[in-house]
């Protein structure tokens, strides 16, 4: 106990450095200066900022594995503050194995360790922040006012902040995370904070005959609609006639991700997937709420994104990486009485980053991507998130050799291969949200068990015992220099109808890789063994010559018969 207090002074005295350096520049001279505070002042997820503490990415003192901190070693993280109990994982298994062994005997303790590694990026929170006219000063609180920025773009990024962004934010109170560069707050996220689930105000609105939760997404197509909104699809005590007497505060919650397809990019028409934890108000905001981002390691970004555990408001609203600059996005929050099942999942989910950023399986966009991760990790932990199987095995095996002969590429063959004889759950992030969140409507008792899971696991169990709620959330695109997108696609047919016939006419960003250091690889790394891009190819050539000797034999026989007519 002792060691945490020291802990939590240390963390005080380091804000106070945070916080404009003091007299020097004028900032703490005066009683109504705005108040900044250090990051690790409010909660992280589902944690106490407190348990955590700063630093560089390329500290020397952290218990963190060095391949994580590789990552962001010219950024901010927060790490677990000493004598914080850490995630830990299993060396030389798979991380669903790991997940699921770990699961099966973990204590209440071991599952609330704190997560390795947070992706923080900027020291300071400044909040009820209010734009001047110009977009050059921020007022906080009392109206003391001080000169504002934004972070710069990076260079790869394609569009930004402009007069159309200021417009919006001028509207509205913002939480920005940033930091003090002499007497200016350069902010590095900004979070509306009108967005908000207001448990007082919402009103119950169940789906209606005709509707589903992806119509929900596509009705909130109109990715130039401001608005954020949210709708009340069920709660438990829903006999209850005032709203106002309704009360969330404190409850864990989890979030099903969806980010919607972007507007500039023909790769990217499929959105992302992502799963959140959290707690509703009580000194938490969804802007606090912790989003488990999956993203491909082994290049670089155009928009500085890195795959990474971090709050709510960096991963929608960072300026750069932000989901919310480039895409709408929607979310089924389920609200819980109880916090074991949101304690499980990131329990588990930090276990498979350990396992992620030491390289024993890589991020693949049809087999282990963002949708394919989380579920993956739902269902070890006992969720049977009902399958729905792959697009078609018999279009994947003609697919392989039409493509490779077509782009003269074994890799592009294998690539069509890989998209149309996967699991969709696990390829498409618009399926697996629909898929989670109608069976999270079927736990509840809204829609029948008809496709349901026929034996449900632990972490089902726990849902079905704590749920309290569910919310369907639209978040909508920051108005800005780019393009607006739209709803993501949720088959491959549909993606196509969206995309340019000719693929040289394909919008695409290039990317530069990002070789992972040898030096970093451990000899208990696992081999994330793929197929050669050749084998699945054999099949589809043997097939295509089979149709065709058949239809020679038949051509062949058909002449002879002819000639014996004559």
């Amino acid at each position: 106990m002792l060691q945490r207090i020291l802990t939590a002074i240390l963390a005080a005295v380091v804000a106070g450095l945070f916080i404009g350096t003091g007299v020097a520049r004028g900032q703490e001279s005066t009683p109504s200066a705005p108040r900044i505070i250090p990051a690790t002042a409010t909660v992280l997820g589902l944690y106490p900022g407190s348990d955590f503490r700063i630093t560089q990415g390329a500290c020397s003192d952290c218990l963190t594995p060095k391949q994580a901190l590789w990552y962001f070693r010219d950024d901010l993280v927060a790490v677990p503050a000493a004598g914080v109990k850490m995630a830990g994982f299993s060396r030389g298994v798979a991380a669903q194995e790991d997940v699921r062994r770990w699961h099966a005997g973990a204590t209440g303790d071991e599952q609330q360790a704190r997560p390795q590694m947070l992706w923080i990026g900027a020291p300071s929170l400044a909040k009820d922040a209010r734009l001047s006219a110009g977009g050059d000063a921020i007022a906080l609180g009392d109206g003391a006012s001080m000169p504002f920025r934004v972070t710069p773009k990076i260079n790869t990024n394609l569009s930004y902040y402009d007069d159309s962004s200021k417009a919006f934010f001028l509207q509205r109170p913002v939480r920005m995370r940033g930091e003090m560069q002499q007497d200016t707050f350069v902010a590095r996220t900004m979070w509306p904070q009108d967005w908000v689930i207001d448990e007082k105000q919402i009103k119950l609105q169940p789906l209606q005959a005709g509707e589903s939760l992806l119509g929900l997404v596509r009705t909130h197509a109109n990715a130039r609609d401001e608005r954020f909104e949210t709708r009340l699809l069920w709660e438990k005590s829903s006999g209850a006639s005032d709203s106002s007497a309704r009360d969330w505060s404190g409850r864990a919650v989890m979030g099903i991700m969806l980010n919607g397809a972007q507007g500039d990019d023909d790769e990217a028409h499929g959105g992302h997937f992502a799963i959140a934890t959290g707690r509703h108000g009580k000194g938490s905001d969804m802007a606090d709420w912790m989003v488990n981002n999956f993203y491909n390691l082994g290049s670089f970004s155009e928009k500085g994104i890195t795959g990474a555990m971090l709050p709510m408001d960096n991963y929608m609203t960072d300026l750069n990486s932000g989901q919310s600059w480039y895409r709408p996005s929607y979310m089924l929050v389920a609200v819980l009485k109880n916090d074991r099942a949101a304690y499980a999942y990131q329990g588990a989910i930090s276990r498979v980053y350990h396992h992620f950023y030491r390289h024993d399986f890589e991020y693949r966009h049809a087999s282990a991507n963002c949708a394919g991760i989380s579920m993956d990790t739902l269902r070890a932990l006992g969720w049977n998130i009902p399958m729905q199987g792959p697009t078609g095995v018999v279009r994947a095996v003609a697919a392989y050799p039409y493509k490779s002969i077509a782009d003269m590429s074994f890799e592009s063959g294998k690539q069509a291969y890989d998209y149309l004889i996967e699991e969709q759950t696990r390829l498409y992030p618009a399926v697996a949200y629909d898929a989670a969140g109608r069976d999270l409507l079927r736990i509840a008792g809204v829609i029948n068990s008809a496709g349901g899971s026929t034996s449900a696991g632990v972490l089902e169990n726990l849902l079905r015992e704590d749920l309290e709620a569910l919310v369907f959330v639209r978040i909508p695109q920051i108005p800005s220099s780019r393009a607006f997108g739209s709803f993501p696609v949720a088959s491959i047919d549909e993606y196509m109808k969206r995309v340019p016939e000719d693929k040289s006419q394909w919008k695409i960003v290039p990317v530069d890789a990002r070789p992972f250091p040898r030096e970093l690889i451990e000899p208990d790394t696992l081999t994330d063994r793929q197929t050669p891009p050749w084998a699945p190819a054999l099949g589809g050539f043997v097939a295509i010559a089979g149709v065709l000797s058949i239809r020679s034999i038949r051509k062949r026989r058909a002449r002879e018969a002819a000639v014996k007519l004559y």
